[in-house]
């Protein structure tokens, strides 16, 4: 399972936890990390990845992370067309032989509430780092029917494709072209959090 590593306050969003610092494991059955772009400028195609890992600190006093660092695995996309992925994977797009991780490291957080902000940092594509910012909602915490405490949040932004390399692209016989510029990424996660 993908780890995340997590300081929680007591009680951050009313739910109380017997330790001041938690690790998070990910269920992968209920979280998602994923993009949306643009198709012959007419529709919206998405895709995911399939492997993912994360640390995460999260300050239990001011309800602020203190850091946000994670890993894709690009060779594990997946927009549910075979034929598509393998292009996606080529030196294309991301080139995964080459360029294996698409990476993002927090560089600070900007606090709006106790459940949203704003988080910035750098994320590298095919070896290129580039700034962006996610918006962050944290949705809730309870315990499950097994008894164990979960976390989940929610993080969207939208970056460049060219900006990293992602240069290619057809132009249609009407006007336009095949794929958009702009690439929306957004990440659904909820974690179990294990208490010593």
């Amino acid at each position: 399972m993908t780890k995340i590593r997590n300081l929680l306050l007591a009680g951050v969003l009313g739910y109380g936890l017997s330790v001041s610092a938690a690790e998070l494991l990910i269920d992968q059955s209920h979280s998602e990390v994923g993009f949306s772009v643009k198709h012959l400028m007419i529709s919206n195609v998405k895709g995911k990845f399939k492997d993912y890992d994360g640390d995460i600190n999260f300050d239990v006093k001011t309800k602020t992370f203190n850091s946000f660092d994670a890993i894709v695995n690009a060779a594990t996309i997946d927009t549910g067309i075979d034929k598509r992925d393998e292009h996606l994977r080529s030196a294309d797009f991301f080139e995964v032989t080459k360029y294996p991780e698409i990476k993002f490291i927090m560089k600070s957080y900007e606090k709006k509430s106790d459940t949203n902000g704003v988080l910035k940092g750098d994320i590298t594509i095919r070896g290129i780092s580039k700034p962006v910012e996610f918006n962050v909602t944290i949705n809730g915490m309870v315990k499950d029917m097994s008894g164990k405490t979960k976390i989940g949040f929610t993080l969207d932004g939208q970056i460049n494709r060219k900006d990293f390399g992602l240069n290619w692209n057809k132009a249609l016989e009407l006007g336009g072209v095949t794929v958009g510029d702009e690439v929306k990424l957004m990440a659904e996660i909820q974690a179990v959090v294990i208490e010593d």
